[in-house]
């Protein structure tokens, strides 16, 4: 018998049917057992303690002495209720009185005399106990009902839970694929509606020819792609890519999720596999789109051995995908942004053949992106997607179509029939931080400290040429926590970041506890979001990117997950960790003074500026520039936006402040800010600069 017999032999339906009926009545009867075992033996454990049994010959020589006053009898025993106030004692001399129940066996009685003898002592008794089934019956009910009771029961769940797709649906078979099938007129997306990913639809552009013309390409020994995984980080457009490659192609559509093949019986999720690829190869050519891969095709651990499901349906989609002959058109895409924990087996060529890279858009794809999503969108005449898209650095698609629905929110909210520029740049900052919380109610102390650390981070980054130019300051509450924040918008857009880029941003981030230091002698918890940041920069720089003079180009660490943002593990011995984490502290101080020392040069500009801001609360860069510049602020536009708008909300830099701060006492030598009134008796006053 070769190795084919034996597997259909041992894949016979029938013969896994009747092994699974005869498990399941071995486990019926085991628990019939067990459940008749465990009632007789709590209703003897219950009757011990009350019951106590006698001879039968003291249980005649009791009636003759009149001591007795009722018999009954049960199945296998005469329960005796002694006459009021008699005593029983047994050979050991123990004592039983009335609170126990005396019982003998059930010997003699069908004995001759047995009742006339209780009849002539004036014994109440019942009639004697007569069985009223046989043994079969009694046997029948008592073990067999229960057993074929639990087996019917048991089949009738499985059977509910087939019918809504999740479960066995008999002995020793599973439920089918939830997969959905979209044909080219449900799906309703093509590449028209997927903008800013061009690299990605060029790489499908030619699975959808293969599809629509496989002739020119199995003339010249070509094989068509047996799958393409779509990586890239959550909001780029995996999903729709995968829809638009079926609408374009016009051929039907299979979507499932990953997690849609687990379940907690085994055998489910390779059952489900098996029953898609099969349901695929009925209406070839078309697609199966399997979302969040890593659900089942992660790394396989051979370190504790066993077998569990995600591993058996790994396994099982694997044989598929060498299985299904690819000139019949079934391409297999996928989607995940964990690429780094599948399978290797997964990512070989002959199953995944290609790798598309599904990025973060840049200019020209933020602004081809808000096209898409703004051409149902009644747009007034001063909207200009250029200056969006340029201020959405680093935005996915799914933050600009979010923040366009906000924009169309914001103007019905306003009473207006179309969405202006003000909208457009008003939801990006609520899309990134909230809307106002106009209810706070903050201190005057409070407003100043948060005033003048926003004020030093805009005036660090105005002062350094690396920095990316200051575009808005506030110091307005928001929804996401910050009572105050500097937002930075870049003038173009960069991919490299040079060392001088990265401890300019780490001086400016520091910049808002230099502030504090500078003007009010404290530390505020303000600063915690500023120093994790910079901490993180400056981590990068010494163990990631091979800038730090101490270490050189020895790379100390490595991204465990670079498209869900995710931090790096250290890769070296402990020794070199912690001279590692000894040369950040060094950079961060080395920086943090840096920046003391700029906002201390210019002192004057920092007070001016902060005193306009506490007056403004909300004011844009180009107003601090003409400050800087000894310029009316006032006659400065308001970035896009009228200088009499009110904003809704935030931005990237936010610097939190939500405890009141210790202020230094009255008389520490300090002076006021310049633009501020002159402080009361036990008011805290600024140090001099």
């Amino acid at each position: 018998m070769n190795n084919d017999q034996k597997n259909n032999k041992n894949n016979n339906p029938n013969k896994r049917n009747f092994n699974g009926l005869i498990i399941l009545l071995a486990w019926a009867a085991i628990l019939t057992i067990g459940l008749n075992y465990l009632t007789s033996y709590s209703r003897q454990a219950s009757a011990a303690g009350s019951t106590h049994e006698i001879p039968y010959s003291e249980f005649k020589e009791m009636v003759e002495a009149d001591q007795v006053a009722k018999v009954i009898f049960t199945d296998g025993k005469l329960e005796i209720t002694p006459v009021e106030g008699f005593v029983y004692t047994d050979q050991d001399g123990k004592t039983y009185d009335r609170n126990y129940t005396l019982f003998t066996n059930q010997l003699g009685i069908y004995g001759i005399g047995l009742t006339d003898l209780l009849e002539e002592h004036g014994v109440e008794y019942t009639n004697p106990y007569v069985p009223q089934m046989s043994p079969i019956l009694e046997f029948m009910l008592t073990y067999i009902l229960p057993m074929v009771l639990m087996v019917g029961l048991f089949l009738l769940l499985m059977n509910l839970m087939t019918k809504r797709g999740g479960g066995i649906g008999g002995i020793g078979s599973v439920g089918k694929a939830n997969a959905k099938v979209y044909m080219e007129k449900t799906t309703g997306v093509t590449f028209a509606d997927v903008a800013g990913q061009d690299e990605a639809k060029e790489s499908l552009a030619e699975i959808i020819d293969f599809l629509h013309n496989p002739g020119k390409y199995t003339a010249i020994g070509a094989k068509l792609p047996r799958g393409a995984l779509l990586v890239g980080s959550p909001g780029t457009g995996k999903t729709l890519l995968a829809k638009a490659v079926a609408g374009e192609a016009g051929v039907p559509f299979f979507s499932i999720s990953g997690s849609g093949f687990v379940e907690m019986f085994v055998g489910v999720g390779a059952s489900r596999v098996r029953d898609l690829f099969q349901e695929a190869a009925k209406v070839a050519p078309c697609i199966i789109f399997i979302d969040e891969i890593d659900a089942i095709g992660k790394t396989r651990d051979t370190r504790f051995g066993g077998n569990d499901e995600r591993e058996q349906t790994l396994n099982q989609l694997l044989a598929e995908m060498d299985g299904f002959d690819p000139s019949k058109g079934i391409i297999v895409l996928a989607a995940t942004n964990r690429p780094e924990v599948l399978d290797k087996a997964l990512l070989r060529p002959g199953r995944f053949d290609r790798r598309i890279t599904v990025d973060r858009p840049n200019l020209a794809g933020r602004l081809a992106t808000l096209q898409v999503h703004t051409r149902k969108i009644k747009l007034a005449e001063d909207v200009d997607l250029n200056k969006i898209a340029q201020a959405t650095a680093g935005c996915v698609g799914a933050d600009l179509a979010n923040m366009v629905n906000e924009a169309a929110l914001r103007a019905v909210r306003q009473g207006r029939h179309a969405v202006n520029q003000e909208d457009l740049l008003a939801s990006f900052e609520v899309v990134i931080a909230g809307a106002e919380k106009k209810g706070t109610v903050i201190t005057e102390q409070e407003k100043r400290i948060i005033a003048y650390h926003e004020v030093g981070h805009a005036l660090t980054a105005a002062k350094q040429k690396n920095a990316q130019p200051v575009t808005k300051i506030t110091i307005v509450p928001h929804t996401e926590g910050a009572l105050g924040y500097t937002l930075h918008l870049p003038e173009e857009e960069k991919f490299l970041m040079s060392k001088e880029d990265i401890l300019t941003e780490i001086r400016t981030l520091l910049a808002g506890r230099c502030a504090e230091e500078l003007v009010f002698n404290t530390q505020t918890s303000g600063a915690a979001n500023d120093i994790e940041r910079a901490t993180e920069l400056a981590r990068n720089l010494v163990a990631r990117f091979g800038m730090s003079d101490k270490f050189g180009m020895m790379a100390l660490g490595s991204v465990q997950n670079q498209y869900l943002e995710g931090g790096y593990s250290m890769n070296c011995a402990q020794e070199t960790f912690a001279a590692a984490d000894r040369e950040v502290v060094e950079l961060l101080q080395r920086c943090h003074d840096e920046a003391l020392e700029l906002l201390r040069a210019n002192r004057e500009m920092l007070d001016a500026i902060a005193a306009y801001l506490i007056q403004k609360e909300t004011i844009t860069g180009a107003q601090m520039m003409a400050i800087l510049e000894g310029r009316d602020p006032d006659r400065e536009e308001y970035y896009g936006i009228a200088p009499d708008s009110t904003i809704e909300a935030p931005a990237k830099h936010i610097s939190m402040i939500s405890e009141p701060v210790s202020m230094p006492t009255a008389g520490d030598g300090s002076m006021p800010a310049a633009g501020d009134p002159e402080p009361q008796d036990g008011q805290p006053q600024p140090p001099q600069g």
